[in-house]
């Protein structure tokens, strides 16, 4: 007599449909956040060129740049010109025009900002100079005014779609302060009814900003298929996070052990569900124009890229120009720093032999090593 196991199939339909076996696509390896008043279809190309300028006066060569960042001088001459030639090309990778706390209240400007910004999101996107990714932060449900961020979010695609004669490529909405679960079902009804009655492809995707305690609380890994494919990310918000918190201001930083908790648990949350995870900011700009300020501005967002890095976030954000010379300068280095050497040992798995070195690697291991590859491939290319 066979033995069969009841209800199987449902069960395994469950896990592919919660944790679906796919290769990790291209993932930005960072987020740059501009207050709504402040954007314009400039702001990309401005963004990128404040950078260059900082770089050409503060780090002019391969040794400044492996002194500054702490980066093995082989490597050096490699990542300063490949920093160089980012800048130049797409110093932006992913864009937010920022109606929440960039931006404050001011409800008779929001409307006008609001399709201001769509109008000049429209212009880059006609000019071919629109990120890769893109989208807007709008005002939390939990300010207690759902309305007012409706509304911005109405206006601001509907311009865009009158504009650009659909929804570009791209697009993705940050969805902060969610202290409460039900938030989500709530905003998710709202995308799908803009969908309907703008005619944009459905689903709108968005991420979710994890920066109270009350967040971490329900983050699970049903969480994404509940909402029918919209959770494309979560955020990690290092300053609301520790405030909520109650550490002290000196003590809010992104590299505190009450940050490192947050994210393994948004790690275990959301691990093999496709969701993106993205690290928080650093909340400084050089002191002054004076090189010793400005490279040590950089020294310290470099060590925090490392932390996140080495903690598997391989996404955070850029508050200031200045962070995007050590922004791409240490995600350069990180994977290439590792490239060959795990090139060798999948190429090692794959051909049946030793990889050397007393290695022995476990096929969940050589998973990881074709993902830091795939993943070190889109950084650099």
């Amino acid at each position: 007599m066979r033995i069969t196991v009841d209800g199987f199939e449902d069960v395994h339909r469950t896990q592919q449909a919660r944790y679906p076996l796919r290769e990790p696509g291209w993932q930005p390896v960072h987020t740059i956040y501009v207050p709504a008043d402040l954007f314009s279809a400039s702001t990309p190309s401005s963004w990128g060129g404040q950078a260059l300028d900082l770089m050409k006066a503060h780090l002019p060569d391969a040794a400044a740049m492996a002194e500054v960042f702490e980066i093995p001088s082989g490597l050096a001459a490699d990542v300063h010109a490949r920093v160089a030639a980012k800048l130049a090309a797409e110093p932006v990778e992913d864009l937010r025009v920022d109606f929440e706390d960039g931006y404050g209240v001011r409800p008779d400007a929001e409307d006008g900002d609001a399709v201001a910004a769509a109008s000049a999101l429209a212009r880059l996107h006609a000019e071919g100079g629109l990120p890769r990714r893109w989208g807007l932060r709008i005002k939390s449900f939990a300010d207690g005014d759902p309305g007012r961020s409706v509304r911005t979010l109405e206006l601001f695609l509907t311009e865009l779609v009158a504009r650009a004669g659909a929804l570009p490529p791209g697009f993705t909405l940050t969805f902060p302060k969610v202290l409460m679960e039900e938030y989500l079902g709530q905003f998710a009804k709202v995308l799908a009814a803009l969908e309907s009655r703008l005619g944009l492809p459905s689903p709108v995707r968005f991420e979710i900003q994890v920066e109270a305690p009350q967040t971490v609380m329900f983050l699970r890994s049903d969480l994404a298929e509940s909402l029918g494919g919209r959770l494309a990310a979560a955020h990690f918000g290092v300053f609301d996070y520790t405030a909520a918190l109650g550490l002290p201001p000196h003590e809010q930083r992104l590299d505190h052990p009450a940050c490192d908790h947050a994210r393994h648990v948004m790690q275990t949350a959301f691990a093999g569900t496709g969701v993106e995870l993205s690290d928080g900011s650093l909340a400084a700009s050089p002191a002054s124009a004076s090189t010793a300020d400005v490279h040590a501005l950089w020294h310290r967002h470099a060590a925090l890229v490392r932390h996140s890095l080495s903690h598997g976030f391989y996404q955070g954000w850029d508050m200031h120009p200045s962070h995007l010379v050590s922004r791409f300068a240490t995600v350069y280095a990180f994977h290439l720093a590792h490239y060959d050497a795990y090139a060798a040992r999948v190429r090692a798995w794959e051909e049946r032999r030793a990889a050397g070195g007393g290695v022995m690697d476990e096929p969940a291991t050589i998973k990881t090593l074709v993902a830091a590859l795939h993943r070190a491939d889109s950084a650099l290319g």
